[in-house]
Parts: structure tokens; C-alpha cells; sequence
């Protein structure tokens, strides 16, 4: 039973976050931005990550502490899925086209957090996202599920696009990476035997 749920209360938000490392993809979010819900829906249906997401944030100030503390939850509820990562491939990376747009991901579920992020947009919001909170959201969940993480933009000028192939990109990276290793004997994936 790979799964993991967190429940953060802070003043600024509050927020649930349940997730299953061998579900089908479903996914229940709700945040109050749009944009990031869809985009959220696109993490866990191509990770195949069943993800539950509730958010009440002070949307009045801005998106920013709603977008982050939703990163920090989700980071949280995927570590406490993954435990000791045992038996996991612990490698994954994707190469992710939409139309004009191509993004390349890499993920190392090693237990440090590290985020490489080379992201260009040329809006300002898509929705009611703030384009640079997309990079805020992924340094907050690697920093919470101990992962590496490099998102580098390959082409793409449409930024609907772009955002897109993050997402659906970070997703398949993590889809490989949480897959059971079958020929790892249920090991952690690391010559130091901890991770």
C-alpha cells in the first residue's frame, strides 16, 4: 500500500493531500486556480499516481502561497508513499512534445532535493496561474519528496503548451521512477543501502 496523505494548516492555507503511488491516474483536486488544477490532473494521470488535492488559500493576496503550499503537501504525501524506497526503479525521464512545444525531464528519487529549472515564459499568467509560480510549485515539491528534478524547455512558443509538457513530462518521469524495480529484489536502489 503505496500511499501517502498530509493535512497542512497554516495561515495562509489549508490544504489536504492524498496520494497512491499504484493507482490508475484518478484524480480530485480543487484549489480554486483553474489552470493549476488542470495542470495537476495532468501530473497524476500520466504519472498514474492517484492524487486527492484540497486547497483553501488567501487567493485575495495572490496565488502564491496557495501554489506553493500545495507543492510542499503533495511532496510530502508522495515521501511518505514512497518510504524507504525500497524497490522502486528510482530512475525516470521523459522527452514530452505538445504541437510545437518539446520539454525534457529527468527525475532521481534519491532522498535530495535539487530542482533545475530552465523554464522560459513569455506570459505573465496562464489562467489565473502566474507563470512563475510553476517553477515555485516543483521546488517546493522536490524539496518535500526529496527529489532531483531538471525541467529544461527544448522548443515551444505557445505557453499553454509549454506548461503542459512540464507537467505531462514530470509526470512520466515519476510514473518510471516509482515503478517496482523487478529485478531489484525489493533492494534500496543505492550502493550505500539507504537513500
Amino acid at each position: 500500500m503505496r500511499r501517502g496523505e498530509v493535512a497542512r494548516s497554516t495561515k495562509e492555507t489549508e490544504i489536504t493531500a492524498r496520494v497512491d503511488l499504484d493507482g490508475t491516474g484518478a484524480c480530485e483536486i480543487g484549489t480554486g486556480i483553474g489552470f493549476f488544477d488542470h495542470m495537476l490532473e495532468q501530473l497524476g494521470r500520466h504519472a498514474l499516481i492517484d492524487i486527492t488535492l484540497t486547497a483553501r488559500g488567501d487567493l485575495d493576496v495572490d496565488a502564491h502561497h496557495t501554489v506553493e503550499d500545495c507543492g510542499i503537501a503533495l511532496g510530502q504525501a508522495m515521501a511518505e508513499a514512497l518510504g524507504d524506497r525500497a524497490g522502486i526503479q528510482r530512475y525516470g525521464d521523459a522527452l514530452l512534445p505538445m504541437d510545437e512545444a518539446l520539454t525534457q525531464v529527468a527525475v532521481d528519487l534519491s532522498n535530495r532535493a535539487f530542482l533545475v529549472w530552465k523554464v522560459p515564459f513569455a506570459r505573465e499568467s496562464l489562467g489565473a496561474l502566474p507563470t512563475e509560480l510553476v517553477a515555485e510549485f516543483f521546488r517546493a515539491f522536490t524539496a518535500h519528496a526529496g527529489a532531483t528534478l531538471h525541467v529544461v524547455k527544448l522548443h515551444g512558443e505557445n505557453d499553454h503548451h509549454v506548461c503542459e509538457t512540464c507537467f505531462k513530462g514530470v509526470a512520466r518521469a515519476l510514473r518510471a521512477a516509482v515503478a517496482e524495480d523487478p529485478r531489484g529484489g525489493g533492494a534500496v536502489p543505492s550502493t550505500k543501502g539507504a537513500l
